[in-house]
């Protein structure tokens, strides 16, 4: 039994119980089960399950419920029956109004309300507790959610409106109050200023608010142009209030104004609208060909509004071009596309888009690229099979470059030389060519190109090397030279076949030889090695005939033998000697030698003769050699040698030679030579000799020549033969008494050894009985003529004979430098002619000076030297010597430092001045004309000779030269310029690029000329072209290889190669022009300069650069993106053409990073990816600066720091890189070191730096926002000081040889290894300067102007070389700037003599020596002095205060005084005789007394001659003048006549004016005189000309003396005077005064009185006999001037006794050999020496012819001292 009812409960009730009747028997097996929705239930059961109870009811337990009975047991079906339970929910509010809202008039406003619960409420709506329908109030609407919307407010909305939800388990309500309000009009967005291209629309804006809404009306000035009622074309009213213009017109330009109105106002607004005229392409771009590399250029050209800026972009196949991203493209500012170096992927549509404000425009052409044909495809070459030397070649046909194909070209390498055309114009149809004339045993290589009319294509790959068999050599070795090199060997030389024939790798020569013309086998030499090309045979017979030939092999075989060469082998020496060998002496000097020829067969080659030898016993190095050439006409062969001693013992010998040298000697004979006569006897001498006999002495003969046996000795009166006398002694006999002879009488005396041969050479003298003979005396008048360059003749008469006969004259001469000091040397001699009056003095020097004396010599002794003759000089001859120690020595590459000693002064033959050196060069072997040097300069010791070639060996050789010619050449020296580098560059350069990182480069030698050293390797030099990279090297060591890979290269670059060979010294020129070569492409590198310019949430866009190592053309770019988080498998990628530059992906995941990858690609493939990471974001900023850098100590060196840094924020945008900047303290700013440093970096070694300096640096990153600022400056950091290392001078002490050049390089090394060389730099070992002075420096003074100066040389071990010479230096004491001179000796002797100094000076002396490397250092200067000398002559002489009678004179002192000086000799005489008597007066005044002299004793009207000079211990020279007494013309004519009156002891003088000549009168002089003819002496002078009288004191004057007194007048300047005399006649006298100032004579005047004594009858009168004591002086009254008295060589001196006079005088006397030629002053010759004056006399002939009265002349001396 069920009871089921559906059931409805709210939720919230407390509980709900559902019951299930059922019935069935037995009860116990019944069982009840309840299920929910067909979902069994458990809990909640009760009653046995009956009862199922809900408690708290909620909406989830609504659902259908059922109940099952079961009897358990039973078959019985089961019975169940069910009802629905449903649990309501109250509705509830899930929005509800505001409980105020606020609301504008004509809006629309929603009032919300929305209920939950179960079933769904309904809601309903009230205003003011009214319901609200829909239906009646459209404008009220219940939207779906239940919310209410009034549309169209209006006032009358305002009220309370109330929203009921409900349903059956309630309702529930809620309220809200709307105000409506109404607002006036306000224009929210108004219109702006805008512009609009002519044609098109444009908008312009206008949203309103207000209450009601407002109405719109648009005007432009006055015209209403759109409104709710006005509508004119063009201008629409949109609903928004906006107005729209379409289209525009240019007049539509002006200002728009809105309008909004209402019922609460009114509002406007204003705007400006320009209109442009349109933006049009009026030139568009045109289809065009281009040839690939060259240039296409696409016009764009357009019209614009002139305000309007217009920007072209253009695009490639749809694709945007950014013409910065290629530095091929440009695009100009008129919109020209300029496309350079055109290639295929140039290919395409260009389209022109101008974008501007005025519009957009776009036109488009195509471009087509013409280009080079590819290279031919798989070229292959294989051996011919049908023929020999032949191959064949085949390829397929290449893309043709869009142009037809013209031709092909074929290339070949053999044997990897380069490339060379072997066809030049295949057909371009062909595909097969075969290559004929191949030679064999090489390898070819082949490559074709095809050319199109564009050019010629790439070449092929080369074609496999193909080799040809070998083949023997097919020519004979070349050049064979054979040449005898031994008596036994012949050098055999050859050059191989010619190249093209050798038909294979040579493997050597054979060499085949045998006797020329005799039946003998040939014998064979087996070379192995191909590089030799000599061969010495050797083991030969000597000088013998034989014929060789060479071939060459090769694997193949055996060549073919070159022609026959014949060769002898050379001559040997004879092997025998030869034979029967006679040798007998023929006289005193010569052997005669009989013998034999040796047999031919033993001479070994061409006899060229004998050699006589002949030798005294233990002096066979002083062999006497006689060569006979051979006769072979005769058996036997006569020599002589001649010339030998006279009875001596010979060894002798005969020996054969031939050109090599000399056969073996005969067997030595002895034998003696012939007696002969004897020699002279030696020392022929006379003693004991008294009237009738005397005793003669001699010595054996030096030359004795034989036994002697004897002596014979004769004697005869003198030229009386028939009183000949002969004795003959025995051989032991060395004296013999002569007697029976006649007293007085002059005797021929002979004496001569004998010897079997008879009596030899006679020695004789003449002798007078009685008389001893004594000394000879000298020669007399020589005189010279024939004077030559090396020879005189001198004539003379012979001397005083010393009573027997002369037997030798000898000639001594003073050489270079003649005096009276100078020595004399012996320089001829002249025996056994007595009777010579002239001889021929030769061996002398050229261009010399020479004075010659003669001595003769007799039996006694050798007689004194004649007078010197005159000074001559011997005429020029060219020079006899070359110059010494010639050396040659390598200066540079192109100059040679020669060296010699220069001729030493008595070499020159000639004028010093014309001395010179020619030197002469040529290159060594070379036939080139030699050249030529002149150096004028006598003293040179050195020259460069430039201008050479480098490394080539020169033969150089001096010669002296003066004005007559040329002397010998010196021996020649050679010497090699210096290793340079090479002038010019290997040849044929050419290049090949191998691989895309590689270029195979080839070449040849540099020419010979050009080399300039020896090639040790060659350097290829090779750069980027147009790129500012440094030239980089590849060394190829060795001279042998001439290619090189060159690896490491970029890919696809194009390299400028240059190729240079260098030597020792360095490089050499490169190779010119430079080779351009490409490597092959290959992938590229990765893009570079990947930023993000622009980032957003969702969206990025980057821009990149090509690769900077393309590799290759870049065809296209491949964008690999993803999330950073997720692996590459979930990237995203896109492939770009080659022109993108940019790439925007959109729809990214917001606030992500991603990684970017970007790779480009070439032919070869896809390359490197670049990779960058980027944060989606718009927060984007730039990056923060980092840490401030740090540099830690232990990373800081001399020139470089470790900088490291911490990075800061990337500002959400990551870093791309960091700069560097570095500032030098104190004061230098900031420069940027680095500006790309990785933005994976924490650190950088910052290089470049200083050493020892401080420095700051700061770091910045840069991301894609922009830069960071600086980081803080990082401490001051000092760099390390520089570790140089302190080179020595010499820094290890190698042994080296001495007189070597060695060569010294440098190089720096580390632990890795050794650096490069320095070059070289040549050193000369051994050849330093003297490095002490010379030692012990003696100085003697020889004479007043002679020093010797000698000295020891520098230690041993200072010389540093051979000592060439020495240099004195010499200079007066503390005069050496204006003094020093240099003597230069050339000879390493010890000892020099100065000539030609200054007498009685102190000098100074330093010494260097001098080697072949210069001068050592000098030594302390030696003083010493030159003895004393003649002074010079007084340096003036003056006149003053010149009466009638006497003169003042005066002088000055030598300039040179040469010693101390002892006095003065004053000579005085008139000039003209004087009542023909010429008075010469000689006063010697003492050195210390004043250099004045009063003279008195004049004669009125008389010129003077005066002549002083002065003493040191001899006189010196002159100086002289004249003077004449008496007034001169123009002079004051004399006073009146005085006369005296007296008063007491005064005197007056009284006299009148006389006339005043050509000038007044200035001054009168009163002088007075003894009465008894004493001189006139000043009295009173200086007296006033006003004067006419003068009074003085009697006291002056001397008592008991009678005085006669004169006034003289004076005029001024020229001081001329007349005088008028008391007692005697006026006189006249003439002076020019102003030449001689006045000296006072105050202290000196002379007071004398005149004694007379009668001598030989006549008066004669002494000299004034002055009072001071220094003088001295004498008197000589000769009837001629003394100048003229006795010629030297033509009177004779007669001593007559002496007389003296009262004054002590003594007088000479001439005796005066009429007509005699005057050539000689006597008194001239010797009145330096005062001793000559007491040993002659002057005498007149007859003191009768003087008049009478009139006084005798005087001679005599007076002396008072």
């Amino acid at each position: 039994d069920d009871r089921s009812e559906n059931t409805s409960v709210i939720s919230g009730t407390s509980e709900i119980t559902m019951e299930c009747v059922a019935n069935a028997r037995p009860l116990i097996k019944l069982s009840i089960s309840w299920k929910k929705d067909g979902v069994p239930v458990s809990s909640g059961l009760s009653d046995f399950n009956r009862r199922l109870t809900v408690l708290s009811p909620v909406v989830s337990d609504s659902g259908f419920y059922e109940c099952e009975a079961v009897l358990r047991s039973s078959s019985v079906p089961s019975v169940s029956a069910g009802a629905y339970l449903h649990v309501l929910e109250p509705p509830q509010f899930v929005k509800e109004p505001e409980k105020h809202i606020t609301a504008e008039m004509e809006k629309v406003v929603d009032i919300p309300c929305q209920a939950r619960g179960v079933p769904q409420p309904d809601i309903v709506w009230y205003k003011d507790a009214v319901p609200i329908s829909p239906v009646k109030t459209p404008r009220y609407r219940v939207l779906a959610g239940g919310s209410l919307q009034v549309n169209g407010l209006l006032p009358d909305d305002t009220g309370m409106f109330q929203c009921f939800a409900r349903n059956q388990a309630g309702e529930v309500q809620t309220n809200t109050y709307l105000a409506v309000t109404s607002i006036a009009p306000n224009i929210t967005a108004g219109p702006s200023d805008s512009t609009v291209i002519d044609g098109m629309s444009v908008i312009l804006h206008c949203e309103t608010s207000g209450a009601p809404r407002p109405a719109i009306t648009w005007q432009k000035g006055e015209r209403v142009l759109a409104s709710g009622s006005v509508q004119l074309p063009r201008f629409t009213l949109l609903e928004s209030g906006s107005l729209l213009i379409s289209p525009s017109h240019i007049s539509d330009v002006g200002t728009y104004t809105c309008m909004a109105s209402n019922s609460r106002g009114i509002d406007e607004a204003s705007a400006d609208l320009v209109v442009w005229a349109r933006t049009r392409i009026t030139n568009p771009p045109q289809d065009q060909s281009v040839i690939k590399g060259t240039k296409a250029t696409m016009t764009c050209g357009v019209t614009h509004d002139p305000s309007v800026s217009v920007r072209f972009v253009w695009e490639k196949d749809g694709q945007v071009i950014i013409p910065q991203s290629l530095p091929r493209l440009r695009l100009d500012v008129n919109g020209t596309l300029h496309i350079s170096q055109t290639w295929s992927g140039d290919i395409g549509t260009y389209t022109c888009r101008v974008t501007s404000v005025g519009g957009n425009d776009s036109r488009s052409a195509h471009l087509r690229v013409r280009q080079l044909p590819h290279a031919p495809e798989n070229p292959s070459a294989v051996l011919s099979t049908t023929e020999k030397r032949a191959i064949n070649l085949t390829w397929a046909k290449p893309f043709d470059g869009n142009s037809p194909l013209i031709r092909y070209i074929l290339e070949v390498s053999e044997n990897n030389a380069p490339w060379t055309v072997l066809l030049a114009s295949i057909e371009p149809e062909s595909a097969a060519v075969t290559v004929n004339g191949l030679i064999p045993a090489r390898s070819y290589q082949f490559r074709l190109c095809a050319v199109n009319d564009v050019g010629k294509g790439q070449f092929s790959k080369e074609t496999d090397r193909v080799s040809l068999p070998e083949e023997p050599p097919s020519a004979p070795p070349q050049n064979v030279i054979a040449s005898g090199r031994t008596n036994q060997s012949i050098m055999i030389q050859w050059q191989p076949p010619p190249e093209s024939h050798q038909n294979g790798i040579l493997r050597g020569y054979i060499i085949r030889y045998r006797l020329t013309g005799l039946p003998v086998d040939i014998q064979y030499k087996n070379i192995s090695n191909p590089d030799v090309t000599n061969l010495l045979l050797e083991d030969l017979i000597i000088w013998t005939n034989y014929e060789i030939e060479v071939a060459a092999y090769n694997g193949a075989g055996l060549g073919v033998y070159s022609h026959k060469v014949t060769e002898w082998t050379l001559q040997g020496v004879p092997t025998i000697a030869p034979g029967n060998v006679k040798a007998e002496p023929v006289n005193s000097t010569t052997i005669r030698f009989t013998w034999t020829a040796p047999n031919p067969q033993f001479i070994n080659g061409i006899n060229q003769g004998y050699k006589l030898l002949a030798w005294e016993p233990g002096k066979e190095d002083e062999m006497t050699i006689v060569t006979v050439r051979p006769n072979f006409q005769d058996s036997v062969h006569v020599g002589h040698i001649t010339g030998l001693k006279k009875f001596s013992e010979y060894f002798t010998s005969v020996l054969c030679f031939t050109t090599p040298g000399d056969g073996p000697r005969s067997p030595p004979r002895r034998l003696r030579t012939h007696e002969d006569t004897p020699g002279a006897v030696g020392h022929l001498s006379f003693t004991e000799i008294l009237d009738t006999s005397l005793k003669v002495s001699w010595r054996d003969p030096n030359e004795k020549n034989g036994v002697l046996t004897g002596y014979r000795i004769s004697w005869e009166e003198y030229n009386r033969t028939n009183t000949r006398v002969t004795h003959y002694l025995p051989n032991v006999t060395l004296e013999y008494r002569v007697t029976g002879l006649t007293a007085l009488t002059t005797y021929t005396i002979e004496v001569a050894g004998m010897t079997s041969k008879g009596q030899g050479q006679l020695s004789s003298s003449t002798i007078s009985s009685g008389v001893p003979p004594e000394l000879p005396g000298p020669p007399t008048n020589l005189a010279i003529s024939n004077i030559g360059p090396r020879s005189v003749t001198l004539q003379f008469k012979p001397g005083y004979d010393g009573k027997t006969s002369i037997s030798r004259w000898q000639v001594e001469a003073q050489v270079g430098v003649t005096g009276e000091n100078e020595d004399w040397v012996m320089v001829h001699q002249l025996a056994n002619e007595p009777d010579a009056r002239s001889l021929e003095v030769s061996g002398l020097n050229p261009y010399t000076f020479y004075r010659f004396r003669m001595r003769q010599v007799n039996i006694v002794g050798t007689s004194p030297p004649s007078q010197p003759s005159r000074k001559i000089q011997t005429l020029q001859a060219p020079p006899d010597m070359a110059p010494a120690n010639v050396t040659l020595r390598t200066a540079s590459e192109t100059s040679l430092w020669l060296r010699w000693v220069p001729l030493p002064e008595w070499e020159y033959n000639g004028n010093p001045d014309s001395v010179g050196y020619r030197v002469q060069y040529s290159r060594t072997g070379a036939q080139s004309k030699a050249l030529l040097h002149i150096i004028a300069d006598r003293l040179e010791r050195e020259f460069t000779i430039e201008d050479l070639e480098e490394w080539t060996e020169y033969e150089v050789r001096v010669q002296a030269i003066n004005g007559i010619g040329a002397g010998p050449w010196s021996k020649p020296v050679r010497g090699r310029t210096r290793e340079s580098v090479p002038s010019c560059g290997p040849t044929n350069v050419s290049a090949f690029a191998t691989t895309s990182s590689s270029i195979l480069v080839r070449w040849f030698e540099v020419p010979e000329p050009d080399r300039n050293g020896l090639i040790l390797g060659y350097k290829v030099v090779y750069k980027e072209k147009d790129s500012d990279s440094p030239l980089q090297f590849w060394t190829v060591e060795g001279n042998a290889s001439h290619s090189v890979q060159l690896t490491g290269l970029g890919k696809y670059v194009l390299y400028e190669i240059q190729v240079l060979a260098f030597t020792r010294i360095g490089d050499g020129r490169p190779s010119s022009p430079s080779i351009l070569e490409r490597t092959l492409d290959d992938v590229p590198g990765p893009p570079v300069v990947i930023l993000f310019p622009e980032v957003r949430t969702t969206s990025v866009r980057l821009i990149w650069q090509p690769p900077s190592q393309p590799n290759g053309i870049i065809l296209a770019y491949q964008i690999t993106y993803r999330l950073n988080s997720t692996n590459s498998n979930t990237a995203t990628f896109d492939v770009l053409n080659s022109s993108a530059r940019q790439y925007t992906v959109t729809g990214l995941r917001p606030e992500s990073v991603y990684v970017f990858r970007i790779r480009a690609q070439t032919r070869k493939g896809w390359g490197e990816a670049a990779e960058a990471l980027v944060v989606t974001t718009e927060k984007r900023a730039r990056p923060q600066p980092t840490s401030r850098p740090t540099v830690p100590q232990e990373n800081v060196q001399a020139r470089s720091v470790l900088l490291s840094w911490e990075p800061g924020s990337d500002g959400l945008s990551p870093v791309r890189y960091y700069t560097v900047q570095v500032r030098e303290l104190p004061e230098k700013s900031w420069t940027v070191h680095s500006a790309s440093v990785s933005h994976e970096s924490s650190s950088y070694i910052v290089d470049r730096l200083k050493p020892f300096t401080s420095y700051q640096f700061r770091v910045k990153a840069t991301n894609d926002i922009g830069d960071s600022d600086y980081s803080e400056e990082s401490e001051a950091i000092t760099t390390l000081q520089d570790e140089k290392t302190a080179l020595c001078d010499f820094c290890s002490s190698v042994d080296l040889t001495k007189h070597k050049r060695y060569e010294i390089r440098m190089s720096v090394y580390n632990a890795v290894g050794e650096g490069p060389t320095s070059s070289p730099q040549e050193v000369f070992v051994g050849e330093a300067v003297p490095t002490a002075p010379p030692q012990n420096v003696v100085i003697q003074s020889a004479t007043a102007t002679q020093f010797d100066v000698t000295w020891d040389p520098p230690p041993l071990e200072t010389q540093n070389g051979d000592i060439q010479g020495y240099k004195i230096f010499f200079w007066e004491y503390q005069r050496k700037n204006e003094t020093e001179k240099l003597r230069t000796l050339f000879l390493p002797e010890g000892g020099v003599k100065l000539k030609n100094l200054t007498g009685y000076t102190t000098y100074m002396i330093s010494i260097a020596a001098f080697n072949a490397a210069g001068d050592g250092p000098r030594s302390l200067p030696t003083r010493g002095r030159t003895q004393q000398a003649a002074p010079s002559a007084p340096s003036f002489i003056h006149f003053s205060e010149l009466t009638t009678t006497s003169v003042n004179v005066s002088w000055g002192e030598p300039v040179f005084p040469n010693g101390i000086l002892e006095g003065y000799r004053l000579i005085y005489e008139p000039c003209m005789p004087v009542d023909g008597v010429s008075k010469i007066v000689t006063v010697d005044v003492k050195g210390n007394a004043p250099l004045w002299l009063k003279i008195k004793d004049l004669a009125d009207g008389v010129t003077y001659n005066f002549r002083i000079r002065a003493k040191t211990f001899t006189y010196g020279p002159e100086v002289e003048a004249n003077i004449t007494t008496g007034p001169g013309e123009g002079a004051p004519g004399p006073p009146g006549e005085p006369f005296i009156s007296r008063y007491g002891s005064a005197l007056t003088i009284h006299w009148t004016n006389g006339d005043p000549g050509r000038a007044p009168i200035t001054r009168y002089v009163i002088e007075a005189r003894p009465s008894d003819e004493g001189l006139w002496d000043i009295l009173i002078k200086d007296i006033p000309k006003e004067v006419t009288s003068y009074t003085f004191n009697m006291d002056i004057l001397k008592q008991g003396v009678s005085y006669d007194f004169r006034v003289i007048g004076f005029k001024p300047s020229k001081g001329q005077s007349k005088k008028y005399a008391k007692k005697s006649d006026s006189k006249m006298v003439s002076l020019d005064e102003s030449r001689f100032p006045a000296l006072e004579l105050n202290n000196r005047r002379l007071s004398v009185k005149n004694s007379f004594c009668r001598k030989n009858g006549v008066y004669t009168r002494s000299p004034p006999r002055p009072s001071p004591g220094s003088l001295h002086y004498s008197d000589e009254d000769v009837s001629t001037k003394y100048n003229d008295l006795i010629p030297a060589e033509s009177s004779s001196l007669t001593e007559k006794p002496s007389e003296i006079s009262d004054s002590q005088g003594s007088d000479s006397e001439y005796e005066v050999e009429p007509n005699r030629q005057k050539t000689h002053s006597f008194v001239n010759h010797y009145i330096s020496d005062p001793t000559y004056y007491n040993s002659w006399r002057s005498r007149t002939p007859t003191p009768s012819h003087l008049a009478p009265g009139s006084r005798a002349p005087i001679a005599g001396f007076s002396s008072f001292v």
